[in-house]
């Protein structure tokens, strides 16, 4: 018997043949900076506040994302912001480093992810899956040899998300919310 086009469309969703979002990725410039500054501290909010002390945290908030500090790293030619929209409706965003904006691996082979995020309301529905295949692309532009990032080693969901798209732990290193030192594992995938 022959699948029906309904039961054959419903497996390529979920084997993620099709995507019925219509996702783009557009490079932020310093016209972008208040939207930048806007999604950057809802979104760390969103994944982190609970977690954290509420001074440390409100204390960090501050630091990592004033306008004055993201204009600067706009402005570095060595790291690159992106936007993620879904038709008009930005919902996620990027930080890309490589050379010496890179924060740890310092290889001129690699590409580090400092930042990936996705609006609460639009978790769950691959766009995070998504935005890596973007950055592998981006990444073999640039003729990197693979892509590294830190992530929390108290972000289980994260680290499993990884894992599943083929990085691995080679190490790990403090990083203070405000003045709590946490500890993020680094994580690398090799790319082909």
């Amino acid at each position: 018997m022959e699948p029906t086009y309904c039961s054959a469309l419903f497996f390529a969703i979920i084997l993620g043949k099709t995507n019925p979002m219509h996702l783009s990725l557009r490079k932020c410039t310093l016209t972008d900076l208040d939207d930048l500054v806007e999604m950057s501290k809802t979104t760390f909010a969103e994944a982190f506040e609970k977690d954290n002390n509420p001074e440390d945290f409100k204390a960090y908030l501050q630091e990592a994302f004033h306008p004055r500090k993201l204009a600067k790293e706009l402005s570095n030619i060595y790291t690159h912001f992106y936007f993620v929209h879904n038709s008009s409706k930005r919902v996620a965003y990027m930080k890309l480093n490589v050379a010496s904006a890179q924060t740890d691996v310092h290889h001129p082979r690699a590409m580090e992810i400092e930042r990936i995020y996705v609006a609460r309301e639009y978790q769950g529905m691959q766009i995070g899956a998504w935005m890596l295949n973007e950055i592998e692309s981006i990444a073999k532009k640039f003729h990197k040899e693979f892509i590294w990032l830190g992530v929390w080693e108290h972000n289980p969901k994260a680290i499993a998300f990884y894992k599943r798209h083929g990085f691995v732990k080679f190490g790990e290193h403090p990083y203070y919310i405000g003045n709590d030192k946490q500890t993020d594992w680094l994580l690398r995938l090799d790319l082909k």
